[in-house]
C-alpha cells in the first residue's frame, strides 16, 4: 500500500505547466517579437533599395554595352534582356534581344521595385541613335518595399529620392542628389 501512495503523489507532481507559467511564457514570446519584427522589415526594406540601386548600376552598364555594340544608341528595357533560347545560342544576341540583362529585371519588377526604362521608347537607327536614356526604381508598395526612389541616365550616375516620388523625367532625374 505504501508503495501506491508514492505513485500518486509522484503523478501529481508531474501534471505539466500551469496556465499562468504558459501565458509568461507567450507574453514573452510576444515580446520578442515586437522587438524583432519591425527591425526585420527595416532590414528588407534596406536589402530592397540595395539591389534597385545594384539594378540602376546593372542598366547603366547594359545601355552603354548595347550604344557600343549595335551602334544604335541606348535602348528601351525590353531589348536588353532576351528570351532563355536566344541567349543561350553562341551569336544569338541581338539588337531586338540584347541578352545584357536579366529577365527578371526586363520583367519590370524586382525585389519590391517597378523598374522602367521610360526613354527611350524604341530602339534607334544608324542614323537616328537614342542619345539618352532613363532608367528608374520605385516600391512596389511604399513604406513596404522600400521608402526611396532611384534613377539613372546616360551620364551613368545613380540619384536618389527619398520621398519615393516617382521619377518621371531626365530632368527631374538630373535634379536629385546622387548617391555617395
Amino acid at each position: 500500500m505504501g508503495k501506491m501512495i508514492l505513485r500518486n503523489r509522484s503523478a501529481e507532481r508531474h501534471r505539466g505547466f500551469s496556465l499562468i507559467e504558459l501565458l509568461i511564457v507567450v507574453a514573452i514570446i510576444l515580446i520578442i517579437a515586437a522587438i524583432a519584427i519591425p527591425n526585420l522589415l527595416r532590414a528588407r526594406m534596406a536589402a530592397n533599395e540595395a539591389s534597385a540601386v545594384g539594378t540602376m548600376r546593372t542598366i547603366t552598364t547594359a545601355e552603354v554595352t548595347y550604344q557600343s555594340t549595335y551602334l544604335l544608341g541606348f535602348a528601351p528595357l525590353a531589348n536588353l534582356g532576351g528570351t532563355a533560347a536566344a541567349c543561350a545560342v553562341a551569336g544569338g544576341a541581338t539588337s531586338a534581344q540584347a541578352c545584357l540583362v536579366d529577365n527578371a529585371i526586363v520583367g519590370g519588377t524586382k525585389s519590391g521595385y517597378k523598374i522602367a526604362t521610360p526613354v527611350p521608347a524604341a530602339i534607334g537607327t544608324p542614323a537616328a541613335p537614342n542619345n539618352t536614356f532613363l532608367a528608374t526604381a520605385a516600391p512596389v508598395a511604399a513604406a513596404q518595399t522600400g521608402t526611396s526612389t532611384f534613377c539613372t541616365d546616360q551620364s551613368g550616375v545613380v540619384r536618389k529620392d527619398p520621398t519615393g516620388v516617382v521619377i518621371a523625367t531626365a530632368v527631374a532625374c538630373q535634379a536629385l542628389n546622387p548617391l555617395q
